[in-house]
């Protein structure tokens, strides 16, 4: 019913940036709550950013200062600006929604994750 595409991840040398970006499709009456998780090899996938639908965002301690959510409910997107990158950054980035499909129904939907990788 819904499906999320993730892009803008990339390598990139440490201090650098990037901006991933997050687009939603399907059978969408509304988009709630969104958000980035990231997962690095052998570990748990943690979140890393969430927005809600009124515009408050959140961060993990570990981000916060460097990264930025935001969203475009026009366009159905959600992206999130990374700066100051290390290479703890390096991860599998997935994007998150909670929506409210046109059948009326309320699920988590998540994207196919993009990966950033940060080493000089």
């Amino acid at each position: 019913q819904v499906q999320l595409v993730e892009s803008g991840g990339g390598l990139v040398q440490p201090g650098g940036a990037l901006r991933l970006s997050c687009a939603a499709s399907g059978m969408i009456l509304r988009i709630l709550d969104m958000g980035w998780y990231r997962q690095a090899p052998g570990k748990q996938r943690e979140l890393v950013a969430s927005i809600t639908s009124a515009g408050m965002p959140s961060y993990a301690d570990s981000v916060k200062g460097r990264f930025t959510i935001s969203r475009d409910n026009a366009k159905n997107m959600v992206h999130l600006q990374m700066n100051s990158l290390t290479p703890e950054d390096t991860a599998v980035y997935y994007c998150k929604c909670d929506a409210l499909t046109r059948s009326f129904v309320r699920s988590s939907y998540w994207g196919q994750g993009t990966q950033v990788t940060v080493s000089s």
